[in-house]
């Protein structure tokens, strides 16, 4: 069990169960409940998004709870309020769900959320960013502002990009091609870019190699 499994079973005062191995019995009930969902609500149907399947099952459960279970020996919604009393109340502060990690921003100003692509403001290039996705949303965060918030995508190699980074990145690279000109209209390289260059008799001198300074013929 990971130490976040752990950390979510205790916010909602509860405990993880795993599972032996090689021991279907010992969850019989969910992989029955799966295989309904399976073979009962999926066929025929298309979704657009995880609160598309969410909307859709709302409106299935009320006819699939009134169906006579043979294991229940009735309906499920005749036991459904018996079931809602039993359960625990949530905790005051929901526990903490979602992807999180902390990346240095790259120069394409993208991060990599389950295999996609979602854009960063570039102003944050080079400096750490803390990631977050939810169910619904991925969020960016540099040092406490928001600096990305796109809707989470649940397809696979996409990209998401925020017209505004990419507004923001071109105004940026103009700003530089602009400054590299001028440095260049001002004298060529700027000093940061200038190179040094030694007299090669400190090389001769370091090597103990002497000149006739008539002839020029080492002594």
């Amino acid at each position: 069990m990971t130490q976040a499994a752990a950390a979510f079973a205790g916010t909602l005062a509860t405990r993880i169960v795993l599972a032996p191995p090689r021991d279907p019995e010992f969850k019989g009930m969910t992989e029955r409940n799966n295989g309904f969902l399976e073979t009962s609500f999926l066929p025929g149907r298309q979704f657009a998004s995880p609160t598309d399947i969410n909307g859709q099952l709302a409106g299935w459960l009320p006819k699939a709870n009134n169906r006579r279970v043979r294991s229940l020996g009735g309906r499920p919604v005749d036991v459904l309020d018996r079931d809602l009393a039993a359960m625990t109340v949530l905790p005051p502060h929901p526990p903490a769900t979602g992807l999180q990690a902390r990346v240095r921003l790259g120069r394409d100003y993208y991060v990599r959320v389950d295999g996609n692509d979602y854009s960063v403001d570039p102003r944050v290039t080079g400096r750490l960013v803390d990631v977050t996705a939810t169910l619904t949303r991925v969020i960016v965060v540099c040092d406490g502002t928001a600096v990305a918030d796109h809707e989470r995508c649940w397809a696979t190699a996409a990209t998401v990009t925020d017209p505004g980074h990419v507004v923001t990145a071109k105004g940026l690279r103009s700003q530089f091609s602009a400054a590299k000109r001028e440095r260049e209209r001002a004298g060529g390289v700027g000093p940061e870019q200038r190179v040094m260059f030694r007299d090669t008799s400190d090389y001769d001198a370091l090597f103990g190699v002497r000149f006739d300074p008539a002839t020029g013929e080492v002594l």
